[in-house]
């Protein structure tokens, strides 16, 4: 097993990518100590993890994976999940908290929205992975500019 490593992204220090190698973590623990918007925690061929870190009252920005199913869970706080069949209309509502995960199939759109006081910390599963391995996004508009 690989030892930790850190990076510099240019706003934090930034734990970086351990995949594709085993790796054993503690995710409740990784989710709550992530202060980025998205981090890449593991990166294999088939699968990806990154954790999120969404501030109070933002959201992960309506988005839609056309060959990623993904899964997505509640490690700290609580979110609003919606679901829809385009970005204009995400008809599907409900609360959720610590511990409750959210199925994703692919070709779904879907929102999450920090519903509580303090930073909603998320960790998501990508099945293939979505992002680049050693992914590090700082903020919701760093995540933004990558994908223009």
């Amino acid at each position: 097993m690989e030892s930790r490593q850190s990076v510099n992204c240019g706003c934090c220090i930034c734990e970086t990518d351990h995949g594709p190698k085993p790796f054993i973590a503690n995710i409740m623990q990784e989710s709550r100590q992530n202060r980025n918007f998205r981090t890449a925690l593991w990166t294999g061929k088939q699968l990806q993890m990154t954790l999120m870190s969404i501030p109070a009252g933002c959201d992960i920005g309506a988005e839609m994976h056309t060959d990623t199913d993904q899964f997505i869970r509640v490690e700290e706080g609580t979110a609003t999940v919606q679901f829809g069949e385009c970005r204009e209309k995400l008809s599907f509502r409900r609360c959720i908290g610590r511990g409750e995960g959210v199925f994703v199939p692919c070709g779904t759109w879907h929102n999450i929205i920090n519903s509580g006081n303090c930073p909603l910390k998320l960790s998501s599963v990508y099945a293939p992975p979505h992002h680049p391995e050693g992914t590090v996004q700082c903020t919701k508009r760093d995540a933004e500019k990558k994908q223009r």
